[in-house]
């Protein structure tokens, strides 16, 4: 098989797929997604970047989404759907991936299929936002719509303060994504899926922060999700349309749960390490079965 990544070139997660498809007699290449031209001429329609066709590769894992205008992420997305349909497999396929980076049609998609998400208000203008702070109870969590790691998240349980950050997103025309705060433990579930089942789990420690991220400081422990949990994941996963997804599990403090988040490009780095599960040789091995 010839396996495509679309990373940065100092990833890591690019160096452990490649090590991953390399063990297994694979060829493998790396290509940035700002390399990519499309060519549409007389009867041919191809994908490449600098020398390689992708049109021609057998699989491509996306690992990133640089930033960029809308125009140029309708660009990229249009690009992955051309090589779906020219039979490449596309892990994820690009209309899982612009679902799950959307936080907004995310959240609608798991409260359509009945799964449990912490109560969400989304709009355009700081006086809509104020409103919803007020009806979240004043204690809420505002993310960007578009964002991974934790990062531009902001915890805001104070109505002075609350105004100043809606005014200031709404001046740079950012959506404004506000969620009641769930009260916790200061951890988290995080359960990565494959072609449905769970490949491997772990509890994510805050360690005085409410975000849980290991990119942030955080710690993991391995952990066996019980059989609800698991069940969960695996509808959070299927409700976003992702085969290959990590998924966010959430107690509060009253016991109940609720599926923070789906992430379409899941880091599993902290997970290998306390797991001992080679999650890059288990996505190889995945598309070498052609699900």
């Amino acid at each position: 098989m010839h396996i495509v990544v679309l990373a940065n070139a100092d990833s890591w997660y690019r160096r452990d797929l490649e090590r991953a498809a390399h063990v297994r007699g694979h060829r493998f290449s790396r290509v940035d997604f700002r390399r990519l031209t499309a060519t549409v001429i007389a009867n041919d329609s191809t994908v490449h970047g600098d020398d390689i066709v992708l049109s021609d590769c057998d699989a491509v894992i996306v690992r990133t989404m640089p930033p960029g205008s809308l125009e140029q992420v309708v660009f990229r997305m249009d690009l992955l759907a051309q090589l779906e349909s020219a039979g490449v497999t596309v892990l994820n396929s690009p209309k899982a991936i612009e679902c799950a980076v959307d936080k907004y049609l995310t959240t609608a998609r798991l409260q359509a299929a009945g799964l449990p998400v912490p109560a969400t208000v989304v709009c355009e203008n700081s006086e809509s936002a104020m409103a919803a702070y007020d009806q979240l109870g004043g204690d809420v969590v505002v993310k960007p719509i578009f964002g991974a790691e934790g990062r531009g998240i902001s915890r805001v349980s104070d109505p002075d303060l609350a105004f100043r950050t809606f005014r200031t997103l709404e001046r740079t025309q950012s959506v404004l994504y506000l969620q009641r705060y769930v009260d916790h433990d200061g951890s988290d579930l995080r359960a990565v899926v494959l072609d449905g089942r769970v490949i491997g789990s772990m509890r994510r420690h805050g360690n005085g922060d409410y975000r849980t991220n290991v990119s942030r400081s955080g710690t993991a422990t391995a952990v066996e999700l019980s059989a609800d949990e698991a069940e969960l994941a695996l509808r959070a996963a299927a409700a976003t349309g992702c085969r290959f997804a990590g998924i966010d599990l959430l107690y509060d403090s009253d016991g109940r749960v609720y599926v923070i988040e789906v992430n379409a490009v899941p880091g599993w780095r902290a997970l290998a390490r306390v797991t001992g599960v080679d999650v890059a040789g288990v996505v190889i091995s995945s598309l070498e079965a052609g699900r």
